[in-house]
């Protein structure tokens, strides 16, 4: 378990080096996959290498008829009242409610590792030029901390959301789907 303070120093500190080509598909699945880069704690002329793949799937509309299944997990049911109530004065009001729920599978078991004994910025150089080579589409390089790897991990999926989030929704209200 990472503390508040290792959290933070690994979303302070990750950086994407390569964006894949290709946002998240309004209407299916998008594969990504991953290089993240990371000095060893205990040595910095020695590098780790993860390779892997997520799956994002395609993004959901949550509408207010589905915010009676949200769950109010520790909440009594005064608070489920009133956040019922809230949401009908919302509705009244005009408000659009929808939104859209994003979600990730990330396969754990498939990520490979490699050390690199080179500094961090020749195995960043060398696996930039690669890609140059490569041209994969779907690839993103991630640098990172080697202990908090998967904050790293989860920062970039959040911003592919941030990304993709004006595209999908125009890509259901271009189908009259919101």
């Amino acid at each position: 378990m990472h503390s508040q303070d290792d959290i933070q120093y690994a979303l302070a500190t990750t950086k994407v080096l390569h964006e894949p080509d290709r946002r998240i598909d309004t209407f299916g699945e998008t594969r990504f996959e991953f290089q993240l880069l990371s000095e060893l704690m205990d040595d910095v002329s020695q590098v780790r290498i993860r390779s892997g793949e997520m799956d994002a799937q395609r993004p959901r509309i949550m509408r207010p008829e589905s915010y009676r299944d949200v769950e109010l997990d520790g909440f009594d049911d005064e608070t489920r009242g009133k956040f019922d109530r809230m949401v009908e004065k919302f509705r009244d009001e005009g408000r659009d409610l929808a939104f859209l729920q994003y979600g990730f599978r990330f396969r754990r078991g498939q990520v490979r590792e490699e050390i690199v004994h080179e500094p961090i910025e020749s195995v960043r150089r060398r696996v930039l030029d690669d890609l140059r080579v490569s041209g994969n589409p779907a690839l993103a390089v991630i640098e990172g901390v080697d202990d908090a790897w998967e904050i790293s991990i989860l920062k970039f999926s959040f911003e592919m959301i941030m990304r993709s989030q004006g595209i999908n929704t125009f890509d259901f209200k271009r189908r009259g789907l919101l």
